[in-house]
């Protein structure tokens, strides 16, 4: 889980590489079968990490610090 804002923006980050990847794969992937295969798991993980900054987000500073403790 994203403990601060330099872990949400390190995840930002991660989640644009990822999108630029399959984007990439997306231009130079012509078989359908492989495209499908290469993507799947950039985007497991792009959808990992969105759900990490979603629940990240959701909670009010001071909960944070509550869980740390």
């Amino acid at each position: 889980m994203i403990q601060n804002n330099l872990e949400l923006e390190a995840t930002k980050e991660r989640i644009a590489y990822f999108q630029h990847q399959v984007e990439k794969l997306r231009e130079v992937e012509t078989n359908l079968q492989n495209y499908r295969l290469s993507v799947g798991g950039y985007l497991a993980e792009i959808d990992r990490m969105n759900l990490e900054i979603r629940e990240y987000l959701s909670l009010h500073p001071s909960e944070l610090k509550e869980q740390a403790a």
